[in-house]
């Protein structure tokens, strides 16, 4: 109990994180309810305090712009993965 990070500190680190991946593509696994999964590749384009907007492409050449909040990774509603290695980013299903 003692090692346990308060939730809201793990918005902040989040938060940290994500700010220095800003320009980096990102892969983005969001679980959208009602047994619907949306995958999207695309780059980070920027962090706010309380959410993060990333640029996907979509069909035919468009871009559209995607936000979603850092709660939502701190749930694991939203998972991020690196395009490159397909490797899990801020993980933190296991530390409960």
């Amino acid at each position: 109990m003692e090692n346990e990070v308060p939730p809201v500190n793990r918005v902040d680190q989040i938060h940290a994180e994500l700010a220095s991946l800003v320009g980096q593509r990102i892969r983005v696994r969001a679980n959208m309810g009602r047994s619907r999964i949306v995958e999207r590749a695309g780059t980070l384009l920027q962090t706010y305090p309380a959410l993060f907007v990333v640029e996907v492409e979509e069909r035919r050449g468009r871009k559209a712009r995607q936000s979603y909040q850092y709660v939502d990774v701190l749930t694991g509603t939203v998972e991020l993965y690196d395009v490159q290695t397909g490797e899990r980013l801020l993980d933190f299903s296991e530390e409960e």
